[in-house]
């Protein structure tokens, strides 16, 4: 595999659009030659004191292109806070003192280093080039859009058709954004979803400041722990950088299956096919550990998993079980194994072997805390080891091979 080719599949992975990869391409392929680093930035707003999970989906890729060699810009909009982002905003937003937002950019510099590597990271304020901008360069920047292009913004076309307040300071904010790629001179911008607009124009006014045009890599919004909505910490579905270990741990452990593997995908490099071949509450476990390693230490994610573990079998499986069956040799297909069906009926847990078959095809039998749903299998079982047994929702059996 070449290098480029290399680059470009880490690059790739998880992004919902690339604008234009065939730019993506050529600017990699200069990179590599000219032996000249990309320069590539994302944005993050400090409108709150606390990173979440949601948010490190761009930190991430963001650490893709480090990994890569590339250099990373972690912007931090302290100038762009006090507007605050119109995106998907029904009404204006209450703008942030500038107080406030500073004292949260002084916590996203700190966790942010939990992913990034501090010594190849260029943290950047946008305020240090709007800060000094004249109102005569504010003016010439806003003469760079029209009216009609800020209303061909989704939530901007929808409150003016609603007849609801729009104020001038709203549309400075993607100018500024945008700006902010110019300043930076980026190659390459990173960005949610619902933060195309703002992207896009960066390119725009790179061009207009003679400027070759930065790419656009927009990312997924990361469900939150509902599965439904977006991570965030109003709704209350989100996983937040600074959760105490056992209850991040206990967090990522209650998500469904299905978006376990978009939160593999998304904030981690494991490989999907091994991931996809686990038993879902292994892979889910692995997870959750990995990613309390990550931002507790390692030992944080052995705890966390170890006082999960105790904690689901105390609940999930009683001290007391409602049966306790001890199998002979005799019971046993040539020594070894025994039909689940034939087990579930021996715990009497079940009225007959048709009930027993119907139980499994249904997929309400577990051995060991995993699923079986063919009524045809084999248990193989081996003399010393116990069994756990969950048939149905609330009846539980402990099994065992007499010596």
């Amino acid at each position: 595999m070449s290098e480029l080719s290399r680059q470009l599949d880490l690059i790739l992975r998880g992004p919902v659009e690339v604008i234009q990869q065939a730019e993506l391409e050529s600017k990699l392929t200069r990179s590599l030659k000219e032996n000249r680093p990309l320069r590539v930035k994302a944005g993050f707003d400090p409108t709150a004191p606390d990173l979440h999970l949601g948010h490190t989906v761009l930190i991430h890729k963001l650490k893709h292109f480090q990994e890569l060699g590339h250099h990373v810009i972690f912007l931090i909009g302290d100038f762009t806070g006090m507007i605050g982002d119109p995106t998907g905003q029904s009404e204006t937003r209450i703008a942030l003192s500038k107080e406030k937002v500073l004292e949260n950019a002084k916590t996203y510099e700190r966790q942010i280093f939990k992913i990034l590597d501090p010594a190849k990271t260029l943290v950047e304020f946008n305020s240090r080039w709007m800060g000094a901008m004249t109102a005569e360069a504010l003016i010439h920047l806003s003469a760079q859009y029209s009216v009609a292009r800020m209303l061909e913004r989704d939530d901007f076309r929808k409150r003016y058709a609603e007849q609801k307040p729009i104020s001038i300071h709203e549309f400075m904010y993607p100018l500024v954004q945008g700006y902010d790629s110019v300043a930076l001179k980026s190659d390459v911008e990173l960005g949610g979803t619902d933060q195309k607009f703002n992207l896009l124009v960066g390119r725009d006014l790179q061009r207009g400041h003679g400027q070759e045009p930065q790419v656009v890599i927009t990312m997924p919004l990361l469900e939150g722990t509902d599965g439904v909505k977006k991570m965030s910490k109003s709704v209350g579905n989100y996983i937040a950088l600074e959760d105490a270990p056992n209850d991040m741990f206990g967090k990522l452990m209650s998500i469904s299956d299905s978006l376990m593997l978009r939160y593999y995908e998304l904030l981690t490099t494991e490989d999907m096919g091994g991931v996809k071949a686990a038993h879902p509450m292994e892979a889910k476990q692995a997870l959750a550990a990995l990613i309390v390693a990550r931002y507790h230490g390692a030992e944080a994610g052995r705890q966390a998993r170890a006082s999960f573990q105790q904690k689901f079998q105390e609940r999930e499986f009683p001290s007391e079980p409602d049966v306790r069956l001890i199998l002979t040799v005799a019971d046993l297909q040539g020594g070894e194994t025994i039909s689940l069906v034939d087990l579930v009926t021996k715990t009497g847990l079940v009225p007959s072997k048709s009930e027993a078959r119907r139980l499994i095809i249904q997929g309400g039998l577990e051995v060991d805390e995993q699923k079986q749903s063919d009524a045809k299998a084999l248990l193989s079982v081996v003399k010393g080891k116990i069994y756990r047994l969950k048939v149905g929702r609330r009846k539980f059996a402990l099994v065992e091979l007499a010596d």
